[in-house]
């Protein structure tokens, strides 16, 4: 059984026991998140597509850790006219694990 989820302008194609990486939420680590986007649904090899979403479905993830993805460099120039930028920039993000898909 597994689920697509949409959260953070993002999808993710979860099972029961997956560990994600989604936009932060949010929450206080070691707590339950309900994700209640659930665009698709395969459940004994049958699929559900809602529209947009299914009806009464819900994924249930716990909260591991919230943190920083690494370091990604932002640089501008123009050249000629000695103009240049360098910035950093780093995103932050939840880490979760998927517990049950209630379909």
């Amino acid at each position: 059984m597994y689920a697509v989820v949409a959260t953070g302008g993002k999808q993710y194609r979860v099972q029961e026991g997956d560990i994600i990486y989604v936009e932060k939420l949010n929450a206080e680590l070691e707590a339950t998140v309900e994700l209640d986007q659930v665009l698709a649904v395969v459940k004994d090899g049958e699929l559900v597509v809602g529209k947009p979403v299914v009806e009464g479905a819900k994924v249930v993830a716990k909260v591991l850790d919230q943190g920083k993805a690494k370091k990604v460099i932002v640089f501008k120039y123009k050249r000629k006219k000695d103009y240049r930028k360098k910035q950093g920039h780093r995103q932050p993000f939840t880490k979760l694990q998927i517990e049950k898909i209630e379909a």
